[in-house]
């Protein structure tokens, strides 16, 4: 069987994960890209037990290593990509950056620029690409906040990132604007330790002897930030805003500030944007649901067909904004479960509350079937997302 599978319907995991959770929930297919054989783990449970098992390695350079869209090993500084040591090393120094009373600090700076990118659309001419009005600036100005990146070198991050994602970019072209940007953000920690502020990219770089890191790899986990806070972010919004506005009798519970949190979390595990899945390497022989992977083997874990597994959610093809959802995996599992998850979902909160509290009328202004789908990124998502709604029934 060939990899990645294709879907059905655009707002669900290929229909033959179904099939492969029941009957073969570890099965090897071969990947299109290379031709490569691996091991494809579709289960809620298997994909954990992957996810925590540290016999299965994230490095880049283990033997077996599925290196889709990678044409030389990650830079200093990606811990993503790393096994302990250095990935506990280097995650350990972002740890406070992240905790909940840190995110919390950010709310009104990102209730902000929410409320500024809410005016600067409904003060222009309908109907609106939502992506490019909110799901793209939104996730870079908050990323510009929280490492103290100037807002100037946007487009910049847009041109990079979108060439990283794209699936039909070489791997030389995507290798090439990684590099650009270390490059940029090794320069801009020059102005960090002349001038440092409060901020995160700050208090790395002064900090770089408490924490047991080198400058390259501040620059490297800069870089890994911006790629993963800004991609992710802006399709989530993207294809999230989509699924609320198929059902917008759900909408109420995003509003509700009640169950705000937990409607968020239902659309992350109902529309995982990481839909190819986590890869992995085996570096001893493990047996996971019956089937004995041998070190030297590649896995990819699919996240997207977990979060719809029937055995830990009833229906859960059906999006319920009601539902708690909170073991969803669509940030991962184990030592490398999402650094950022905290701030992600207060972004999505934040944004979703103020934008259907301010345009209660916001709709699709095309068909739902004319939406184009970005099935040629390595990120699910949308391409546009063009909306309109009644200006009579804006609220400030």
């Amino acid at each position: 069987m060939s990899y990645p599978l294709s879907r059905g319907c655009p707002f669900d995991p290929a229909p033959e994960f179904t099939r492969l959770r029941a009957e073969r929930p570890i099965t090897r297919v071969r990947l299109d890209f290379d031709g490569s054989e691996v091991w494809l783990v579709s289960r809620h449970e298997d994909v954990r037990a992957v996810l925590r098992d540290p016999r299965f390695s994230a490095d880049f350079s283990t033997p077996g290593f599925p290196a889709r869209m990678t044409v030389q090993p990650p830079g200093p500084g990606t811990f993503i990509r790393m096994d302990p040591p250095d990935h506990s090393r280097l995650r350990r120094a972002l740890l406070n950056e992240f905790k909940p009373r840190r995110v919390e600090e950010l709310r009104p700076h990102v209730e902000r620029i929410v409320h500024t990118l809410v005016d600067r659309m409904v003060a222009g001419p309908q109907p609106v690409d939502l992506l490019e009005a909110i799901a793209f600036p939104l996730p870079i100005l908050v990323i510009c906040e929280l490492l103290g990146v100037p807002y100037d070198d946007r487009p910049f991050f847009e041109r990079c990132t979108a060439v990283i994602g794209d699936q039909n970019a070489s791997p030389a072209r995507r290798q090439e604007v990684r590099t650009e940007l270390w490059a940029y953000m090794d320069r801009l920690i020059d102005a960090k330790d002349a001038d440092p502020a409060d901020d995160l990219l700050s208090r790395l770089t002064t900090g770089r002897e408490r924490h047991g890191i080198s400058r390259e790899e501040v620059a490297g986990i800069a870089t890994l930030l911006i790629i993963a806070g800004y991609e992710t972010i802006a399709n989530q919004i993207g294809i999230g805003t989509l699924a609320l506005l198929r059902y917008p009798d759900q909408i109420p519970t995003m509003l509700d500030p009640a169950t705000s949190v937990g409607a968020v979390d239902e659309i992350l595990r109902h529309q995982t944007i990481i839909a190819y899945g986590l890869r992995r390497a085996a570096v001893a022989d493990v047996e996971v649901a019956g089937e004995v992977i041998r070190a030297g083997e590649g896995v990819i874990a699919v996240l997207a067909s977990g979060n719809r597994d029937d055995r830990v959610y009833e229906d859960p093809d059906v999006l319920n904004l009601e539902r708690v959802a909170t073991d969803h995996l669509a940030f991962g599992f184990g030592i490398h479960q999402c650094l950022g998850q905290v701030l992600a979902r207060m972004e999505l909160q934040v944004l979703w509350q103020t934008l259907f509290r301010r345009l209660p009328t916001l709709r699709l202004a095309v068909d739902v079937d004319d939406v184009e789908f970005r099935d040629d990124m390595f990120v699910y998502g949308v391409k546009s997302l063009p909306v309109v709604w009644s200006p009579e029934n804006e609220e400030n």
